[in-house]
């Protein structure tokens, strides 16, 4: 009896010294799920968010684990944000995990994104001990690279068009001259004295003007409005207006006889010019003007809105003396346009004397043309002449921008600036170049005061996607047919929307063929994968080499090695 009681004894401590064992076994990638997986960069950084299970009786009660992500890459390890846990026995703030029943658990972690993260393993790394004996934990291999597809916004860029300033030029302007004959209360005859006025020698002497130089100046035809004021029987109104028209005609056209011009001239009359006088009282400072507005509106007939003024008879010798006598007239208007340089003759005159050219003419010049140097002639005259204009700083500064001379463009950016104080072209050109550099609050800055400029939208949509904003950069590129916005329209898993805008793009690029093999391989188009691919990485060595690690084509890997 004795012996047995011992035995038991015995088997008892060892079962004891067992359940105490300072041993954590080791844990495999099945007690892991880590959201996204393959991993995905976005923003700049890439993510994870890790689910973790402790099995049963795994924890000791008098255990302290230290879970850290740590991503490893081209030779690199980069720890991510540690998570600790402890047994029940514990003394900590940490997160308990029962002995019996085990536990699970979530903890988050990014990583500065580099390029090189394409192929890496995320990894667990433990620091265990059970009271106070350090215990050696196996690491754990729990994902396989970063889909870095968000990143391409970069490779969009270098062929994002920059924002040029926009000239104001035209080969045909509309002029208009125009002058006012008045007559006197019942009466039609042409007065000296109103011939010899400022306004119709002015118009008399443009008539010559455009007869000097029938080149560049087109007299299209000459208007002729008579009136009478609204007072006194309607007939007489009518026919003295009749008869203004007729003098005023004969006038002009005696006019255009002496200068040697032939053109139509349009007349016509209004007998009683209620329209008029409704704008002259607005106008005015007459006291009463809102109640004779209002008898306007409230009578239609002629006699019964002049009947219903007079007896207004506080305002009436106002309108008498300064409304009614200004509705007697005459206007003339003779519409002309002026003819501008041709484009040959802006591009002789760039050479024979450019100090004759306009600013509108020289930035019009530049933009006709397809070859730099030719345009950097037109703006390099234009910097000099007109020292105060922004736009052909800015524009050198996107040729440059165009050519890859990011230094140089930048100057010519900044000079635009502080030539105009505020240059919406210019910023939305440093927002670019500060995006390109990876510097996103900047750009962010400048491309807030570009409203108005050329290609803001896909520049902002360019920004979004840098930020992680998938949704609002699709938002500002919906309709514009770049790689920016199919881009977008991936991001957002919107792939007939990306399909069709694909379809859509002109002069496409080795990043077009790039963005259409990744579509296919995400709709499963093996043969799609296979052409475009081929056909983006014979066009760019640099998209050829991201290819070889790119887990959009992880499935594809017969086509990626035959590159």
């Amino acid at each position: 009896m004795k012996k047995e009681l011992v035995t038991i004894v015995s088997l008892a401590f060892v079962l004891g010294l067992t359940s105490c064992s300072s041993k954590l076994g080791a844990l495999s990638a099945d007690n892991f799920n880590v959201t996204p997986n393959p991993l995905e960069a976005n923003a700049g950084v890439v993510p994870a968010t890790i689910t973790g299970q402790f099995p049963e009786k795994y924890m000791k009660k008098k255990a302290v684990v230290t879970v850290t992500p740590v991503l490893k890459f081209n030779g690199t390890s980069l720890a991510g944000t540690a998570a600790t846990f402890q047994g029940e026995k514990v003394q900590g703030n940490n997160q308990a995990i029962n002995y019996r029943v085990g536990g699970s658990y979530t903890m988050r972690t990014a990583y500065p994104f580099q390029e090189a993260m394409a192929k890496s393993e995320l990894w667990l790394q433990f620091n265990a001990k059970v009271g106070k004996k350090h215990v050696n934990i196996p690491e754990v291999k729990i994902a396989d690279g970063v889909v870095a597809t968000a990143e391409l916004y970069k490779n969009a860029l270098t062929t994002m068009k920059p924002s040029f300033g926009k000239d104001a030029y035209q080969h045909v302007i509309e002029q208009k001259q125009t002058a006012t004959i008045q007559f006197l209360l019942g009466q039609a005859n042409l007065r000296a004295s109103e011939l010899n006025k400022d306004n119709i020698k002015e118009f008399v002497a443009k008539l010559n003007e455009i007869q000097g130089n029938l080149e560049k100046n087109v007299l299209n035809n000459i208007e002729v409005s008579a009136y009478a004021s609204p007072d006194g029987k309607y007939e007489m109104n009518e026919k003295l207006a009749g008869k203004r028209e007729s003098v005023s005609t004969s006038y002009v056209n005696k006019q255009l006889k002496k200068a040697n011009l032939e053109t139509n001239v349009d007349s016509k009359y209004t007998a009683e010019d209620w329209e008029g006088f409704q704008e002259l009282v607005a106008q005015s400072n007459i006291q009463d003007k809102d109640l004779i507005v209002r008898v306007l509106s409230m009578y239609q007939d002629p006699e019964e809105r002049e009947r219903e003024i007079r007896n207004i008879a506080t305002v009436y010798k106002e309108l008498a003396d300064g409304i009614l006598p200004q509705l007697r007239r005459a206007r003339l208007t003779a519409n002309y346009e002026i003819i501008g340089r041709s484009d040959a003759e802006i591009a002789a005159q760039l050479k024979e004397d450019a100090s004759q050219l306009s600013i509108e003419e020289l930035i019009y010049g530049a933009s006709i043309l397809n070859n730099a140097k030719d345009k950097e002639a037109y703006y390099k005259a234009a910097m000099k002449q007109y020292a105060n204009d922004a736009r052909a700083f800015n524009n050198m500064g996107a040729l440059a921008y165009q050519s890859g001379d990011m230094e140089t463009a930048t100057n010519y950016f900044n000079q635009a600036l502080k030539v105009a104080g505020k240059n919406a072209e210019a910023n939305a050109n440093l927002g670019l170049l500060a995006l390109a550099q990876g510097k996103k609050q900047d750009a962010a800055q400048f491309l807030s005061k570009a409203s108005g400029a050329e290609g803001l939208n896909e520049a902002l949509g360019a920004l979004y996607i840098a930020q992680g904003q998938y949704s609002q950069a699709a938002s500002n590129l919906k309709g514009l047919n770049t790689n920016t916005a199919v881009l977008a329209q991936i991001l957002n898993k919107d792939y007939s929307a990306a399909a069709a805008t694909l379809a859509s793009i002109k002069n496409a690029d080795a990043l077009t063929d790039y963005l259409k093999a990744i579509l296919s391989a995400r709709t499963g188009d093996s043969q799609g994968v296979s052409t475009y691919l081929k056909k983006a990485a014979a066009a760019s060595a640099a998209l050829k080499s991201r290819a070889k690690t790119d887990l959009e084509f992880a499935k594809f890997a017969s086509v990626v090695n035959s590159l």
